[in-house]
């Protein structure tokens, strides 16, 4: 429900949209159940890893998860602050995307699960709570205090913007940041996901959120 549109919109019900829920769901559960070469819970961010190397200290595709993991609490934070509830879903899909993308174990891909399983928590609290015991905590999602974002993980030269159609994710875009809502709106509308939801019809509205998202009404 939370997904599929803003809160004062109607809900189209529809089986497939059931169907990607819960398609959604079994791929949070089996990323965090199947999760390999974790170090012991309690490594956050800045602390020292298995390894004695602080997280800080990440390079690589391990920077790129944890840059992709404050953006992402930054973004949600933001979103459910304001009520978006449904771009909140959404940067959580793109935030998941990024998650199996990675090819990323250790103290980078904890904090990543970590923080995906407390952004979940106010949508899915009962598969946070799973999720969260199955990742060594004793502790209740609901006790634990909500991440914080670290600005210099979350500036960047380049800005990932999730493209939704109808209020449904269809995929994302990077682009530079202060590039311009025509040149956002087009790389959004080249998008092959975009173009197969839309079957061929010119969209009636696009909405560009600068650095946020794009939303496409068909």
């Amino acid at each position: 429900m939370l997904s599929d549109t803003p809160p004062e919109r109607d809900i189209e019900w529809t089986d497939e949209g059931a169907e990607g829920c819960w398609r959604f769901v079994q791929r949070v559960w089996r990323l965090v159940s199947e999760a390999e070469g974790l170090p012991p819970p309690g490594t956050a961010a800045g602390a020292p890893t298995a390894a004695g190397a602080p997280l800080g200290t990440a390079e690589g595709a391990a920077l790129e998860l944890r840059r992709a993991t404050h953006r992402a609490i930054a973004a949600v934070t933001d979103d459910l602050t304001s009520l978006r509830f449904n771009r909140a879903v959404a940067q959580i899909y793109a935030f998941v995307n990024a998650i199996s993308a990675a090819e990323v174990s250790g103290a980078a891909r904890r904090e990543a699960l970590e923080t995906l399983v407390l952004l979940i928590g106010p949508m899915m609290p009962h598969l946070a709570e799973s999720c969260w015991d199955a990742l060594g905590h004793g502790q209740f999602v609901a006790a634990t205090p909500w991440p914080v974002a670290d600005a210099a993980l979350v500036a960047s030269d380049a800005i990932t913007i999730a493209v939704q159609v109808n209020g449904k994710l269809r995929g994302t875009i990077t682009v530079a940041p202060g590039t311009d809502n025509a040149s956002i709106e087009s790389a959004a509308l080249a998008l092959d996901t975009v173009k197969r939801a839309l079957g061929g019809k010119t969209p009636r509205k696009v909405i560009v959120v600068p650095n946020r998202i794009v939303n496409v009404v068909a």
